[in-house]
C-alpha cells in the first residue's frame, strides 16, 4: 500500500500504522508505503491508499509516460469501461519543480491514451472522487523525478482542498466545508445548528449560508459573514455551561430540544471536550449530527485516537459508524463527524 498524507505528519501516520500491526517501510514528505493490500477506512491520517502499487522508474519524460500508459492498458485487458473513471496524478509539492515533471508526464501519457482509447480517454476525470470510499481508475504517484508508484485501486478518506469565501470570517471555515465531505451530508435550509465556541463565526456562517439556523454560543464577537447574519443567533454564552432547552424546541429546534447539527471548535484540552460537551450531547441526544474538531497539539494523537475508538468512546457508544481524518485544512488537530444513534 502507499498511503498519502499531510506533509509533516508521516510519522504519525508510521505510528497510526503501527497500532494496526502495519509496518512502514519507505516514506517521504507526504506519504508512507507499508505491506498490506487491505483498505483500512477506519485511519484518520492517510488522504489516499494506493492498493498494490506498481513501481515505474524512467529518466525522460516520455519513458515514464510510456511505462505508465503500458501498465494502464495492460491492467485494462478484460474490463470494459462505460462510465467516468478517475485519472489522478499526484506527488509532494514539497519537491521543487516535481509539479512541472508531472504535468508533462500525465499530458504526454494521455496522448498515448487518446491514441490507443480515445473513447476510455474522453470520460477520464482529473481529480480524486469527491466524498470517502473505494475507487477505481489510474493512480499516480510520484515519490520524486524518476520514480512513480501507479495503482489502478484506491481508497479515498474524503479529504481535499476547499475553496475559500470572501465573506467567510476565519480559515476554520474550510475545515467544516471539508468535514461535510468526509460525513457525506451538509446542513440544510431549515435544519438547526448549535456552534459551541462560535466566534468569529466561520462554522456558523457556513451553515447559514446554506439556510439552516445557527445558535453561535460564544463570549467572544462574530465577524464578516456571520455578523449580523438573519440565521445566526449570537449568544453571549460559556460553551461548557450551554444546553438546549425545550423552549428552544417549539422554536423549530428538534422535538427532544435539541439540534439537527452540532459545531464545535474549541482551543481546548481534548479530554475536556470530550467529558464536558461531547458526552452530555451524544448522551442525551440533543443533537443528531455533528462536527467536533479536538486539537492533539499538547497531548500524543496517537493515543488520542486510541481513546476515541475505544467501545468507551462517546463516539462509539453513541454515534455508530463515526469517522475521524486529519483534514486537509487540519493542522494538530483530528476532525471527527458522525451521526447520533437513535434509541
Amino acid at each position: 500500500m502507499l498511503l498519502t498524507c499531510q506533509a509533516g505528519f508521516e510519522s504519525l501516520l508510521g505510528r497510526e500504522l503501527a497500532a494496526t500491526g502495519a509496518a512502514a517501510l519507505e516514506s517521504g514528505p507526504g506519504w508512507v508505503r507499508t505491506e498490506g493490500a487491505a483498505f483500512n477506512e477506519t485511519l484518520a491520517f492517510p488522504w489516499l491508499e494506493l492498493r498494490a502499487p506498481v513501481e515505474v522508474r524512467g529518466e525522460s519524460v516520455n519513458a515514464l509516460a510510456t511505462r505508465v500508459a503500458e501498465f494502464f492498458f495492460t491492467s485494462l485487458k478484460g474490463e470494459r469501461v462505460d462510465a467516468d473513471w478517475p485519472c489522478v496524478w499526484l506527488g509532494p509539492q514539497e519537491i521543487t519543480g516535481l509539479g512541472r515533471r508531472i504535468s508533462a508526464v500525465e499530458s504526454a501519457c494521455g496522448e498515448l491514451l487518446k491514441k490507443k482509447l480515445s473513447r476510455v480517454a474522453k470520460l477520464a476525470m482529473r481529480d480524486v472522487p469527491r466524498g470517502a470510499g473505494p475507487a477505481r481508475g489510474l493512480f499516480v504517484y510520484f515519490t520524486d523525478f524518476g520514480r512513480i508508484l501507479v495503482a489502478r485501486e484506491a481508497f479515498v478518506h474524503g479529504q481535499r482542498r476547499m475553496a475559500d469565501d470572501d465573506l467567510a470570517p476565519s480559515r476554520s471555515y474550510l475545515k467544516v466545508e471539508e468535514a461535510y465531505i468526509v460525513l457525506g451530508h451538509e446542513p440544510a435550509e431549515s435544519e438547526t445548528v448549535c456552534d459551541l465556541g462560535a466566534a468569529p463565526g466561520g462554522w456558523s456562517y457556513s451553515a447559514a449560508k446554506r439556510g439552516a439556523r445557527v445558535v453561535a454560543v460564544d463570549n467572544g464577537p462574530l465577524k464578516g459573514g456571520a455578523l449580523n447574519h438573519p440565521l445566526i443567533e449570537h449568544r453571549l454564552e460559556d460553551a461548557f455551561r450551554f444546553a438546549p432547552s425545550f423552549a428552544e424546541a417549539s422554536e423549530g429546534k428538534t422535538s427532544s430540544g435539541g439540534f439537527d447539527w452540532l459545531f464545535c471548535d474549541l482551543v481546548e484540552e481534548p479530554h475536556h471536550v470530550l467529558q464536558q460537551l461531547v458526552t452530555p450531547w451524544l448522551a442525551q441526544g440533543w443533537c443528531r449530527r455533528f462536527v467536533v474538531n479536538l486539537k492533539f497539539g499538547r497531548v500524543d494523537p496517537i493515543a488520542l485516537l486510541a481513546e476515541l475508538r475505544s467501545p468507551e468512546s462517546p463516539f462509539a457508544r453513541h454515534a455508530p459508524g463515526f469517522r475521524v481524518r486529519h483534514l486537509y485544512h487540519d493542522r494538530e488537530e483530528f476532525t471527527v463527524v458522525g451521526e447520533v444513534a437513535r434509541e
